[in-house]
């Protein structure tokens, strides 16, 4: 009996990606008789990746280039190629040419949404203003024509399930970004205090304004005033070099400030270790349409490691931050540093020890349920 395939492919991310391979992918190589591809963008093929996954580093281009055009040529070619059982699109711009494939051949389609891409598109600056509606008319359209003939959504937020209107009722399912535990992972020693401690601040992930990374340097800029052995990490890639220009030239001579990455994706184990190094994490979020209902995973990754957490004040932050004593709540363009530093000095985190429920497990044996079914209603499979 031939090995079942399924293929988990995105046009924009790595083929090591958090969500897509460690999470997605190497928990559906659990499944017996399976072979498990990934195609994304070109990235160093983990070392340590199950056997029967393989990766197809198909995709690189610039974000406006002839080459992303293109590359929808070269997973049609691709798709001809492995002749998948089942695949997850875990982007909209392959939604077209797998529903395509699935009709002809058919194969399975889910679509792991992890983005509310119209949302994003008409409301973040990432674009010209009559190129963002455009784009996002075109994103609406293809996630409506593609719904009909999907499987299955796994969606990456509970938000989701209210926003997108394509989604049909009973045919999907949350799949969240929990941390899922890297190897060697041990739980961290609990309760945490700060008391006088050198302040390592740390922010990690997507370097962007909308995100708080300016925030994040004025909130460490007025701590180290206060306090001169305050440090703050900047890990993470930045997809737009205006931003990045902009955050290089902010930081320039301030020698307590360290970028790492910022034209180019760092390993996640490296933000992994950046966590276990820092002991502050920042959640800088600036009030904005996209993001206010959304968890971000690296709540759950500071949580995870026990890192006490600055977050920016949103009701669905702050209930799980109280909830298990994971930091303080504040508006970051308010904070009064000689009110703050009190506070995270004296301040007592995670009394209750790390939550269960912060971490993949529960979201993996959904998942496998999932694609189970998805396979069994195959009749090729």
């Amino acid at each position: 009996m031939s090995e079942t395939r399924i293929l988990l492919a995105s046009l924009l991310k790595p083929i090591n990606d958090t969500r897509m391979y460690e999470k997605l992918g190497v928990s559906a190589s659990k499944l017996t008789g399976t072979e498990i591809h990934i195609a994304g963008f070109q990235a160093p093929i983990p070392a340590t990746a199950p056997a029967n996954v393989y990766f197809h580093p198909i995709f690189d281009f610039k974000r406006l280039s002839l080459g992303r055009l293109l590359a929808q040529r070269k997973y049609k070619q691709l798709l001809h190629q492995l002749k998948p059982d089942l695949i997850i699109a875990c982007t909209h711009e392959l939604l077209g040419a797998s529903r395509h494939y699935c009709k002809k051949y058919g194969a399975r389609l889910m679509y792991d949404v992890q983005e509310n891409y119209t949302l994003n598109l008409t409301s973040q600056q990432n674009y010209p203003p009559l190129l963002r509606q455009l784009l996002a008319l075109g994103v609406a359209r293809s996630e409506k024509n593609a719904a009909p003939g999907i499987t299955h959504f796994l969606l990456a937020e509970e938000s989701y399930a209210l926003e997108l209107p394509f989604l049909p009722e009973g045919k999907y399912t949350v799949i969240g970004n929990k941390y899922k535990p890297a190897p060697g992972y041990t739980l961290p020693a609990t309760p945490v205090q700060l008391k006088q401690q050198p302040l390592r601040l740390l922010y990690s992930g997507t370097i962007a304004e909308v995100y708080g990374v300016f925030e994040a340097v004025s909130l460490a800029e007025a701590l180290h005033q206060l306090e001169p052995s305050t440090t703050l990490t900047i890990i993470g890639y930045s997809s737009r070099s205006q931003t990045l220009n902009q955050l290089q030239e902010r930081i320039k001579g301030k020698s307590f400030i360290t970028l790492i990455g910022g034209d180019r994706l760092v390993p996640h184990q490296q933000i992994l270790q950046s966590i276990k190094e820092s002991n502050l994490g920042l959640l800088p979020y600036q009030p904005h349409p996209s993001t206010k209902h959304c968890i971000p995973t690296k709540l759950y990754e500071y949580m995870a490691y026990a890192l006490p957490v600055l977050v920016q004040q949103n009701p669905l932050w702050q209930s799980i931050t109280e909830a298990y004593q994971a930091g303080i709540s504040i508006d970051f363009r308010q904070a009064r540093p000689q009110e703050l530093l009190p506070r995270i000095w004296q301040g007592l985190f995670y009394t209750s020890g790390i939550p269960a429920d912060i971490f993949w497990e529960a979201e993996e044996a959904k998942l496998l349920q999932i694609v189970k079914d998805a396979l069994s209603s195959n009749p090729k499979v």
